[in-house]
């Protein structure tokens, strides 16, 4: 049986893992979704997976939609957790934005571009 929850555990939210991700990590684009990523590495050590979401206020003004935007965006993770390790690794930090200024209107819609994002990875 898959393990679907998005446990405390995985969530980053430590300012100094988020610094780190900044300062260390590798950009990817795939349509509308944009992330970023720290893998483990010796110099590097990351101890469990990480992730995290963000959406611009600059596309969206409204909170609500924000909000929005950024549960569709952790359930995407959540349901794809699987796809996502195999394509980035067991052991990562990541940070997901949304950079469109356009709502999706289905979670099919996001979902679809976060499946791309993590097979354009494995190639």
């Amino acid at each position: 049986m898959q393990n679907f929850k998005y446990t405390k555990a995985e969530k980053l939210k430590k300012n100094n893992e988020i610094s780190l991700l900044f300062e260390k990590g590798k950009w990817k684009t795939s349509g509308n979704l944009r992330i970023i990523i720290l893998k483990d590495k010796p110099a590097l050590p990351v101890e469990s997976s990480k992730f995290g979401v963000s959406v611009s206020k600059r596309y969206f003004k409204k909170a609500v939609h924000r909000n929005r935007l950024k549960r569709l965006l952790r359930e995407c993770y959540r349901l794809n957790k699987d796809l996502f390790r195999t394509a980035f690794g067991e052991k990562t930090v990541a940070m997901l934005f949304w950079v469109s200024p356009v709502m999706p209107q289905k979670y099919q819609d996001v979902e679809a571009q976060f499946i791309k994002l993590c097979e354009t990875q494995k190639k």
